[in-house]
Order: structure tokens, then sequence, then C-alpha cells
């Protein structure tokens, strides 16, 4: 279990991270958002031992993370971090060795991942000469290549198609699958969806939101009605607790205040020639706009 618990991060009298505690099991996927500035990068070098927290502490099976652990730990940078000057294969020997690893279970751990991601005539390509897609790849080989027992994923998906997107998919799920515990960071919140069950969202270093992603949508009041037919808009957008509607290619969405507003929409809408009417929980997003007011990403 990784075990971060009330963990505090000045630099000089900036607050980067306050108070800051979450756990992750084995075979666990944790979503850890915020915006730029948050305080994410912060608090993935702590757990990384590359920064000391100025209180709390964090653990990895009960141990403080020191260079005795690290070993057992993969990253994935939001920014590129290859030597590109070096080829696939020299990369990977380099990050795999200083993991601790000989040289011969590293080339077989690579060509498995090459062949995997469609990459196998890369092997001896320079960094340098590769699309930032495939660079990606092996950014992505280089924190897989010792099975880490704790594997941070800052934007894993950053360039890659839809195809590529599915294969690191794939992998991360099967990682998790291993017992692998995974923290995972992505400005699509469609994927934060996919993967994670638990998850914290930071703004100015301190949490906003946290807990069981399932249980974080059901107790958030504001609900949508998605519509399909044809409505008096104006009535509609008269009844009390009707946040907004907004008309999305042949359907509306009605936002609604909470889920007691419910029947009064139904009562008017079910006098319309209408084809469909659900109620469903709000996505990530739209919570993540709200509690921290601003766009993942911008």
């Amino acid at each position: 279990m990784l075990k971060v618990k009330n963990v505090t991060k000045y630099y000089g009298d900036f607050k980067a991270v306050d108070n800051l505690s979450f756990e992750v099991n084995k075979g666990e996927i944790f979503g850890l958002l915020g915006i730029n500035g948050a305080g994410k990068t912060t608090t993935f070098r702590m757990i990384m031992g590359l920064l000391t927290p100025n209180s709390g502490e964090i653990t990895l099976n009960g141990q403080k993370i020191d260079y005795n652990l690290t070993d057992k730990i993969g990253f994935l940078t939001e920014e590129r971090s290859l030597l590109t000057k070096l080829t696939v294969l020299e990369q990977i020997i380099f990050y795999g060795r200083l993991k601790g690893m000989n040289e011969k279970d590293i080339v077989q751990k690579l060509d498995y991942y090459l062949d995997k991601f469609e990459i196998k005539e890369y092997k001896n390509k320079k960094i340098k000469e590769l699309s930032k897609g495939n660079q990606q790849k092996i950014q992505f080989i280089s924190a897989l290549i010792n099975e880490p027992e704790l594997l941070i994923l800052d934007e894993p998906f950053a360039g890659l198609d839809p195809f590529n997107v599915q294969l690191f998919c794939q992998e991360i799920e099967q990682m998790a699958k291993k017992g692998s515990m995974i923290i995972f960071s992505s400005h699509r919140m469609e994927h934060v969806e996919q993967f994670c069950k638990k998850l914290v969202v930071l703004k100015n270093g301190k949490p906003v939101l946290q807990g069981n992603l399932k249980d974080i949508k059901h107790s958030y009041l504001k609900k949508n009605i998605f519509v399909r037919g044809e409505i008096d808009i104006e009535k509609i957008k008269k009844i009390e607790g009707v946040i907004s509607i907004t008309k999305q290619g042949d359907e509306y969405q009605i936002k609604i205040a909470n889920v007691d507003i419910y029947k009064t929409v139904f009562d008017e809408i079910k006098k319309y020639p209408i084809t469909k009417i659900v109620l469903e929980e709000p996505s990530l997003n739209e919570i993540f706009l709200d509690k921290v007011g601003e766009a993942y990403g911008q």
C-alpha cells in the first residue's frame, strides 16, 4: 500500500501541498487530479523521494521511500524525459540498469513491449528520429520496464491517436491486474472515469474532492435529464430548480439542482411528443468544473 498521510510542502512561503492524505492499495488505479499549479507534480516528486515534505509522511508498504525502494517505482512524467541522442535500445537499457535490472531481462522485456506497441522496427533508431507519439511509447516502456509495484502516470496519452490510447489502456489495466498500485493523472476526464474508482482533486494544493468516484457522483446534488423530442424550452426553464437547458445533437440536456426536481420536470415534459427521457448522474468533468471553478487543462 502507498500511504500519503497529512503531507504539507512549502517552497519558501508558498504552500504547494496542504495537508494531503490518501491511500492506494495493490491492484488499484487512483486518480490524482487538478489544474496546472494545483500541487500534482510536487506530490509526485514527494512520492518518488525527490522532495521531502515539510510535515507528514509517505510510505510504500510501511516503509519510508528512499533509494532502497525507488527500484520498485515507475514514473511517466508529463514532460518528455528521454535522451534523444540515444537509440531506443540504449535508452531502455540505461533506465533498466538504473532500476537494478540485468541487461538480458531488459532486452527481453523491451522486445515484448516493442512488439505489443507495434514499433519493433525502431529498436535501433535514435529517439530524436521518432515521432512524438512513438517517443511517448518509449517513455511509457521506460516506466514499465521494471514491472513496478507503484506506477505513476502523468498524462500518459499525450500525443497518441485513439488506437494507441487503447493499447496503453490495456497495458495499464493489465498492470493493475498483476497487483501494481497505479496513480493516474490526465486532462481527459473520460479516461479517469474509465480507470479510477477512487480519486482526489487538488486546488491550490488542498483536496477539494476526495473519495470513491461512484459515491462522489451519487452524492453530488445536481443531475442531468436528457430528452429527445419537441418540448417547450421556455416553460421548462421557468421551473424552480432547473439550472439550464442546452441542445446536444437531437437531444436536450436539462440540468437540475437536485433529484427532487425531476418529478416536476417530468410532469411537464410528458405533455409533449418525446421519444426519450433519461435521468443521469453528472459527469466527472461537470463535478470538476463546479469544485475547481475552471476547466482542467486551461
